[in-house]
């Protein structure tokens, strides 16, 4: 272990790395728009195209994130200055990363505390009498409309997840979220095996894991496959770093391509399961499963009201909910608090508390863009959260993964045969020389795809 290791921290062990790698990368995309996004494109040909460009583009470029930590064992600007050739620029890509993450940040902490706010709700019986679909979403809207509350839900969010990053890597990040993805993945399964035994589950599965070729075609083969695209790339998170940090706290045992796919594999396994709960259940109770957006604080709160026992599974759908999500909130915190702590000299306790009373108040501009100044339209007509989030998946995640394949594939960057060399490390899958051009040529040309059709 180098001394840089001993002063920021390091994984206890190899499970503790991929579970938080791989709570890092679950999170909202998985549990709330995976199964909204493959109701709207045709159901099962969707997942199929998704776990095709998963494989194509998510992994690789996740394997590039961990590289360049596992080298560098640095955050991101020093890794990339450690790792570039003298005089190079490189490591402006980790400016730009921080501030992506930053930016992440201060929506993502508001949708979080929608989470918890909806199982306090399910918790303290806020849906007791509540019958119609008009009225469930006044509760939602009602929610919207209220600063004091949104804010409140959001600063336990923030708040909590700087106290577990303030206990450090082992004792803080490390525990907490192995017992987080425990308790998910428990949680997800209970409630896809209750939702698989409610009557007329099997058109639910169907719709979902049943290819209908007919259905796809009606929205069109071609949305379908750049919606899988987009999903596939962007639920991993990569491109700003946020795996790239797991990286440099990780030992060589194993090669990054067999550690990547474990933790694609874990993440892909929730957002299935995801749909596997959400599906059958909108079947049994009358719920249009291309609802879109508001299919998880509208229309299944719909379904827990009407079904036995719906408060209790209710409850455990939204802390299942809250787990996903605060596991994103600290594996994101953490890099912002390694890359600050590297990048100025803090100590971790210094970036921790001014990072904390930073994302308290950067955080407010999303929750007041529902309330006291919903008439504020930004990017595209859109509200305050929809603007930071364009920003972050269609320019940021795409850039920065671009610049992450260039880094890792081109003589101008790091270079093909370091990366390579650095990736098979280990004992595990290794990938060939061969795929050098894919790298160099394909790869760079798909992520610009998305780049243009996220702009456009």
């Amino acid at each position: 272990m180098n001394k840089n290791n001993e002063e920021r921290g390091q994984f206890k062990s190899r499970l503790g790395f991929i579970l938080v790698s791989a709570g890092c990368a679950i999170g909202i995309g998985n549990v709330w728009k995976f199964p909204y996004v493959a109701g709207a494109n045709g159901g099962a040909v969707f997942v199929l195209f998704y776990l095709f460009f998963l494989a194509l583009m998510g992994i690789p470029v996740m394997t590039m994130e961990l590289a360049v930590g596992r080298a560098s064992g640095q955050s991101l600007i020093k890794g990339l200055q450690k790792l570039e050739k003298p005089g190079s620029k490189w490591h402006y890509h980790g400016w730009l990363a921080l501030a992506g993450n930053i930016l992440l940040m201060m929506y993502y902490t508001t949708v979080s505390g929608w989470m918890l706010n909806y199982f306090w709700k399910f918790l303290t019986n806020a849906f007791s009498g509540v019958e119609s679909a008009e009225a469930v979403s006044g509760i939602f809207n009602n929610m919207l409309a209220n600063p004091a509350e949104m804010m409140l839900f959001t600063a336990i969010t923030v708040i909590g997840g700087f106290i577990v990053l303030s206990l450090g890597v082992q004792n803080g990040l490390e525990r907490v979220n192995k017992g987080m993805m425990f308790c998910l993945l428990g949680l997800i399964i209970i409630l896809a095996g209750h939702s698989l035994v409610l009557p007329n589950a099997a058109e639910g599965l169907k719709f979902y894991l049943l290819p209908d070729w007919g259905r796809a075609s009606e929205v069109g083969i071609g949305n379908v496959i750049t919606a899988a695209m987009n999903q596939a790339f962007f639920t991993l998170s990569v491109g700003i770093g946020s795996i790239e940090i797991f990286g440099s706290y990780m030992p060589k045992g194993s090669t990054l391509t067999s550690e990547a796919i474990r933790i694609t594999v874990l993440d892909t396994f929730v957002a299935v399961l995801s749909g596997m709960i959400i599906f059958p259940a909108c079947f049994s109770f009358g719920v249009t499963p291309t609802a879109g957006p508001p299919l998880i604080f509208e229309a299944l709160p719909q379904v827990f009201i009407h079904m036995r026992g719906g408060r209790v599974w209710g409850s455990l759908f939204f802390l299942f909910m809250t787990f996903a999500s605060f596991s994103t909130v600290t594996g994101v915190f953490e890099n912002i608090i390694a890359l600050m702590s590297d990048s100025f000299g803090w100590s971790r306790k210094k970036s921790v508390i001014f990072n904390l009373i930073f994302m308290l108040i950067a955080s407010i501009p999303c929750v007041l863009g529902f309330n006291l100044w919903r008439d504020l339209h930004l990017i595209r007509g859109g509200s305050v959260l929809d603007s930071e989030d364009f920003i972050v998946t269609n320019i940021l995640l795409p850039i920065g993964s671009l610049l992450f394949v260039l880094f890792c594939s081109t003589k101008f960057g790091w270079g093909f045969d370091k990366y390579i060399k650095e990736t098979n490390t280990g004992e595990g899958i290794k990938l060939p020389n061969a795929i050098k051009w894919y790298f160099r040529i394909v790869l760079p040309l798909l992520i610009l795809a998305i780049f243009i059709r996220g702009l456009f």
